[in-house]
């Protein structure tokens, strides 16, 4: 029978090293001990030393100085103590592993207080004042509740021991033996109420059981008791009322039994109970969804294999049909065999947390199986993200713990555990389907993307929530407007998440700029304070200077200065913070407040109360009805994606009927190009094509400096509102064949893989933009393979197997086949030339068009072009195009960079009439085939005469 002191003595060296391994408390050297020989086959036990291997001894060594025991003695004692065993070395280890962060914590105050007094022990009085200045845990709530207060019980420590000599900073503090026991007889208490932590309830618990104790005896001082039964009389109560404040229990009722407790104490560790949550209301209401709610229902309903998993993308309301099963729980339709289950949400993050060491996780998961399966099926578990079973806990390698799935697969099998899991489709390839065992167990509910007349519905039923957490109301334009331009402008989310989430923005949105109008309202009160106390200073500073008050007048112009920086300086904030868009209200409430002033000063007295009133009209309209409206979601939307505002909220018909005007008066003479770019996009826009597609795509064929690019621009700046929503591939860079891997990103194990493709990472990061594939036929011809995908589905998968959506953009590509043909026809070839007719320039033009289309079906092959919504040919310049008032001939040329550091830039802007093409180009005919010398002639000769 191994002695008490030493066994006491085992513990606290043990404890000491699991609590404080980096033994940073404690600055105290390590103390080298005789090793005396011994060997394991003569029955022999390793010395202290060699059992606790590379763990500092400085803290046993302390603990080891325990009174009534003297230093040395307590030393000899510890150089003969002996560990048996491996597993006491192992029990005493899990022991003090098990303590809370709050009760060590409490330990560690109760060191502080030691140190504070000059003591060189740690005693169960100090534990006490160490427990209550904790704070937080059930313990210090027990004390506080029994009426001790922390300064009162320092005092009274002082008091009972008074103060010493040592306790140094630097100094290590011992537990006395009596502390010991205590800390010991908190974790057997912890043990015998099946806690998984021992708290600092437990630590006072143990110390409250000894008369003797020199903490029941502070702790009755405290309280006035005379006996120690009293003192427990006043205190345990207080602590089960603490303990019973965070109940580990959930009370259920079996069906066809009477009420009772189950215990699931481990299991409230790591899961939400959604049952509970749908009693107090705090669930979203689920809408729709009824296909999926009553297959679930049906399949947990069933004998074997009633594990049903939600299988649907990112955001289309999978956890929310789970959510809808507490709340029908409790609404009492369902079958009578669910009636009276949980629902608990299982955080498998939450039960990984902390595990240290190998068999924490399994030791975790097997208790919250345990508990699930001795609730007689009365619990149900909702996994979200369940593919994260597969590998969760497993330590890698040979020998390693199990996983999670492997974990679970008896329980699930033989029916003893009800779970719910949720996943996307790709996952539950990857994952789920790999895993044929785990696969059976689980049955499939497919969730799709609710459609805009679903998601309407959805939002409509969410919208009192938001309503009342934004304290404004929604106006059912702006419900539509948010399922509208989320699924028409956001791609890489679905449905109804991003309706949702843009819904919930613009009603945050409100109440912030609300915010913003009522501090502006209380800078303008300040503004008018100022403003009125800065005249009262100058009607005081001219009488003061007219009855020469020099001294005063001084005074008050140093005043008056004071205020002028502090009214100019809440001018600039307001004008800074001005919100956008305040609206007619805001110039009512303006011009009211102005009239009410001009009154007042008049005298006018029963005018200004008329307009007072009326004033609080309109702020108490204000006040009362605050609604988000479509204008508001659209700058939202607008945030997100970039696109301009009045392009979000325009009607797209409006839009496009103006397009043809728009394009007309920037590119002169390509009036065909243009009708047909307008046309093909108003049969887009009406419906008329397949919505998985790009809006259109076209192919601009035609010389070089015809304005083939400049109506990419236009375009880009008139359809998606920015001549930055243009996206520019320079297809000279990809005449190699293996540059064609740079469209979709470079494949794993070469260089430039997981950077993304020049194409597939541009329109993901903009996807509502044009892409411009300039000069394509100098492309390689693999590069043909990927558009054709592209025209035809209206998707690309990058290398990282993202797929990327091109159903909102142009397609646009340029190509100088042809450019014989029209240069032919330009020189006359085909009788196009100046001078000719109108009617023959007609028929020239058409024939170039011919000619150029045959050479386009000898280059391309026929299903590219056939995926070609229009083939644009541009005429050449003709001599009435070039003289034209509207061409842009010289175009915006920017003044030369500095070329030292001294030199500044100039800021001349040369500007040339249309007249200057007659004068500097000569013969303009000799200028059509190619205009691109003819404005460098512009250039060279304006610039020359400006340096002379």
């Amino acid at each position: 029978m191994r002695a008490p002191m030493e066994r006491v003595l085992i513990a606290a060296a043990v404890g000491a090293a699991a609590l404080f391994p980096s033994a940073a408390l404690f600055a105290v050297p390590r103390v080298p001990l005789e090793q005396p020989s011994f060997s394991r086959a003569q029955g022999g036990s390793p010395p202290l030393s060699v059992a606790l291997g590379s763990v500092s001894l400085s803290l046993a060594v302390a603990f080891a100085a325990v009174r009534p025991l003297s230093r040395r003695m307590a030393g000899s004692t510890l150089a003969a103590t002996k560990l048996r065993s491996r597993a006491t070395r192992v029990a005493c280890r899990a022991m003090f592993e098990r303590f809370s962060p709050g009760s060590m914590k409490a330990v560690m105050l109760a060191q502080g207080e030691s140190r504070n007094l000059g003591h060189d022990y740690v005693g169960a009085e100090m534990l006490v004042v160490g427990i209550l200045a904790e704070g937080n845990e059930r313990g210090s709530r027990a004390l506080e509740a029994a009426g001790i207060k922390l300064q009162e019980a320092k005092a009274k420590l002082r008091e009972m021991v008074g103060t010493g000599g040592g306790g140094k900073e630097n100094a290590e503090i011992p537990l006395t033996q009596e502390a010991m026991k205590v800390l010991e007889e908190a974790g057997d208490m912890s043990k015998r109420e099946d806690c998984a932590m021992v708290g600092s309830e437990h630590i006072l618990r143990a110390i409250m059981s000894q008369d003797e104790s020199l903490g029941t005896k502070l702790i009755g001082h405290m309280l006035g008791c005379r006996s120690p039964e009293e003192t427990r009389e006043k205190v345990l109560p207080k602590i089960n009322e603490a303990s019973n404040d965070v109940s580990g229990t959930v009370s259920v009722t079996a069906a066809g039994e009477a009420s009772g407790e189950m215990k699931l104490t481990e299991t409230m560790k790591y899961a939400e109970d959604l049952t509970s949550a749908a009693e107090e209301g705090s669930l979203d209401p689920l809408v729709g969804r009824d296909v999926q709610l009553e297959r679930t229902i049906r399949i947990l309903g069933r004998r074997s294999k009633n594990n049903p998993v939600y299988v649907g993308e990112a955001g289309v309301g999978k956890t929310s049909i789970a959510c809808g099963l507490a709340q029908r729980i409790v609404q009492g339709r369902v079958p009578p065999t669910l009636r009276d289950k949980r629902v608990l949400s299982l955080d498998l993050a939450l039960l990984l947390a902390g595990t240290r060491y190998r068999g924490d996780f399994e030791e975790r998961l097997r208790a919250v199986v345990k508990e699930v399966s001795e609730s007689n099926r009365r619990v149900i578990l909702v996994i979200d993200e369940v593919h994260t079973l597969v590998g969760a806990g497993s330590s890698g390698g040979e020998g390693g713990g199990m996983d999670a799935a492997n974990l679970l697969k008896p329980a699930l099998a033989r029916g003893l555990l009800q779970c719910i899991g949720a996943t996307t489709l790709d996952e539950y390839r990857q994952y789920i389907e790999k895993d044929p065992a785990l696969e059976r167990r689980f049955q499939p509910i497919m969730v799709p993307e609710p459609t805009e007349e679903e998601s309407e519905q959805i939002l409509q039923g969410l919208a009192p929530r938001y309503e009342r957490h934004h304290q404004l109301r929604y106006e059912p334009e702006a419900i539509r407007a948010s399922v509208r331009l989320a699924s028409q402008y956001i791609n890489d989310r679905f449905l109804p998440d991003k309706a949702i989430d843009v819904m919930d923005e613009a009603g945050a949105k409100v109440r912030q700029q609300l915010f913003q109008e009522e501090e502006m309202a209380e800078d303008m009160a300040e503004r008018r304070k100022l403003e009125r106390e800065l005249q009262s200073l100058k009607e005081k500073k001219s009488l003061a200077v007219a009855n020469e008050e020099f001294t005063e007048a001084q005074a008050l112009k140093l005043r008056q200065e004071e205020l002028n920086t502090r009214l100019s300086s809440l001018v600039g904030k307001m004008e800074k913070n001005s919100p956008a868009g305040t609206g007619d209200q805001q110039e009512k409430l303006r011009l009211l407040r102005a009239r009410v002033e001009e009154a007042v000063a008049a005298e006018r007295f029963d005018e200004a109360s008329e307009l007072k009133a009326k004033e609080r009209e309109v702020l108490g309209a204000k006040a009362e009805e605050v609604w988000v409206t479509e204008a508001d979601v659209a700058q939202v939307v607008s945030g997100w994606t970039g696109i301009a505002v009045e392009q979000v909220s325009a009607t797209e018909s409006a839009r496009l009927l103006q397009l043809e005007s728009k394009l007309g008066q920037s590119v002169i003479g390509q009036q065909d190009a243009v009708s047909s770019v307008s046309r093909a996009l108003r049969r887009a826009r009406a419906g008329l094509r397949n919505p998985g597609r790009p809006i259109a795509a076209f192919m601009f064929c035609g010389p070089t400096g015809v304005g083939k690019t400049e109506l990419c621009k236009k375009l880009s700046s008139s359809f998606f509102g920015s001549a930055e929503a243009m996206i520019r591939l320079d297809m000279s860079e990809f005449m190699e064949k293996h540059t064609v891997s740079k469209l979709l990103g470079a494949p794993p194990g070469y260089v430039g893989y997981g950077e993304g493709g020049t194409l597939t990472e541009a329109v993901r990061r903009r996807p509502y933009s044009l892409v411009l594939f300039d000069e394509v036929e100098k492309a390689h011809p693999d590069v043909f393979n990927t558009l054709l995908q592209l025209l035809d589905d209206g998707r690309l998968t990058d290398s990282k197997g993202r797929v990327v959506s091109f159903s909102n953009t142009l397609v646009v590509m340029t190509s100088n086949l042809g450019s014989r043909s029209v240069q032919k026809g330009a020189g006359g070839g085909l009788g196009l030339g100046f001078g000719t007719e109108e009617d023959s320039s007609e028929r020239s033009y058409n024939a170039i068009r011919e000619a150029v289309h045959e050479e386009m079906k000898s280059f391309f092959r026929p299903e590219f072009l056939n995926r070609l919504d229009e083939i644009c040919v541009f005429r050449p310049l003709t001599k009435a195009m070039m003289l034209s008032p509207k061409i842009k001939a010289v175009p915006q040329k920017r003044p030369p960079e500095p070329s030292g550091p001294g030199e500044k830039r100039r800021s001349a802007r040369i500007e040339a009439p249309f007249m200057t093409i007659g004068f500097v180009g000569g013969d303009l005919a000799s200028w059509v085939q190619d205009p691109q010398p003819l404005i460098e002639s512009i250039f060279d000769t304006v610039e020359s005469a400006l340096v002379l």
